[in-house]
């Protein structure tokens, strides 16, 4: 039996475990897929000294970026982009060889560009993990001038150095923060919200909840609101042509609408 898994700290808010499991079951594929809690990333090594049978991993917070040096090779676009959340484990030369890519940015892309308007060329990003590399990564293919917000004055602009003008300009704002993921749904970056209006794009790459606050804040003020649920759906399935070289077959039960 193949088996796949996807490590990170915490997990309790990833579908990825249930969903792949649900879906080799539906397509009679022999293999598992388990969550692996890491509390450093050094216990990688564990993980895939323990599993002999292990053929791809995806990767959460907070190890995309640091997973890297484990890795024996890199994809040139995981490399520019300078994260990683997918790794296929294959064998060369009589030992277990790791190469490492990022379907993230390909994942978000696709949900969000039925979405984009010609009014949507400026972007914020909230946010500097390693999830945000691959978001940026995508807007700039998308050709959208982006600019990163942090609580870190070092890293872009600060929460309070955001505007009226600055989000009259910036139009499209993305989540790529842990705040709200289940279980503290009571939290939302601290963006001045009544500043949104009918013209704002608001992105959370968070699917646990499917409405976290962030995107309920954004839709009173009327803006249009996209969750992380579809982009999951995009990245695992891309996850997986990376491992297998196919796809998995998508069951409509698990479109839900993520979109407003």
């Amino acid at each position: 039996m193949k088996q796949y898994g996807v490590i990170g700290n915490p997990l309790h808010h990833s579908y990825s475990k249930a969903y792949f499991n649900e879906k080799f079951q539906e397509q009679a594929i022999d293999a598992r897929y388990d969550n692996y809690l890491l509390p450093t990333i050094k216990d990688v090594m564990k993980v895939l000294n323990d599993t002999p049978n292990l053929c791809g991993l995806n990767v959460t917070i907070p190890y995309k970026e640091q997973v890297m040096e484990y890795l024996d090779e890199i994809d040139d676009e995981a490399k520019e982009i300078g994260a990683v959340n997918v790794i296929k484990i294959t064998e060369k030369n009589g030992k277990r060889f790791l190469k490492g890519y990022n379907s993230d940015w390909f994942g978000f892309t696709e949900a969000i560009k039925p979405f984009v308007k010609p009014h949507h060329t400026h972007a914020l990003i909230l946010g500097t993990g390693g999830a945000s590399k691959g978001i940026l990564y995508a807007l700039k293919k998308l050709k959208i001038n982006t600019q990163f917000v942090s609580r870190d004055p070092s890293k872009g602009l600060t929460y309070k150095q955001l505007t009226k003008e600055i989000l009259q300009q910036y139009t499209i704002i993305v989540n790529t923060t842990p705040v709200g993921t289940f279980p503290e749904v009571k939290h939302c970056p601290p963006i001045p919200y009544h500043f949104l209006t009918d013209k704002h794009l608001v992105y959370d790459l968070i699917y646990n909840p499917i409405r976290t606050l962030f995107l309920h804040q954004a839709e009173t003020r009327g803006a249009t609101t996209c969750n992380g649920w579809q982009m999951f759906l995009n990245q695992a399935h891309k996850a997986y042509v990376i491992w297998e070289g196919k796809d998995l077959i998508t069951n409509k039960k698990h479109v839900e609408k993520v979109c407003d």
